[in-house]
């Protein structure tokens, strides 16, 4: 096995793989499974993590409004953690948002520690005012409705933990 592992913009020629790297953590009600078309429709979101020939790792940067970003589906091999790959591939996603623009950035995750370390705080209901807040009601993506704790995606969500980061 190769000890490091390079973080890069994913390939359309990745999308298998990251999704191989999902299934088990859908089988384990941790994250949501995405079809096929999805990750394909998504891949300029997503960075991996490469080590050799294989993805240990992945995650993904959503806009949701102007100043907003979402890292989502941040996914590293059960043979990788803990070797520093979760972090490169946030720094990247983090540098991605901060290219775009974004200033801040927000999870919803059962890895508090994690983000927690890396600058991310716990946060209540509301984090927009309430002009974003009802254009934000308008998108279809589950993700921006897990960010608004909308009751409709609550079974989805329990457990996990509202964050956000000021880049």
């Amino acid at each position: 096995m190769a000890e490091t592992f390079e973080v890069r913009q994913a390939r359309t020629s990745d999308v298998p793989a990251i999704q191989e790297l999902l299934e088990p953590w859908v089988a384990r009600r941790i994250l949501l499974g995405k079809e096929r078309v999805t990750l394909y429709e998504t891949v300029q979101e997503f960075v991996v993590a490469q080590a050799g020939d294989r993805l240990v790792g992945c995650g993904a940067l959503h806009v949701m409004w102007e100043d907003l970003g979402e890292i989502r589906t941040l996914i590293v091999a059960d043979d990788w953690l803990h070797r520093g790959v979760g972090g490169g591939v946030v720094d990247r996603l983090e540098g991605n948002a901060r290219a775009l623009g974004l200033s801040r950035l927000f999870c919803l995750t059962f890895e508090v520690p994690f983000f927690s370390r890396r600058g991310f705080e716990t946060i209540g209901e509301q984090v927009v005012d309430p002009d974003v807040y009802s254009q934000l009601l308008r998108s279809p993506d589950e993700g921006v409705a897990e960010f608004l704790d909308l009751a409709h995606v609550k079974p989805n969500t329990l457990g996990n933990t509202r964050m956000l980061k000021q880049l």
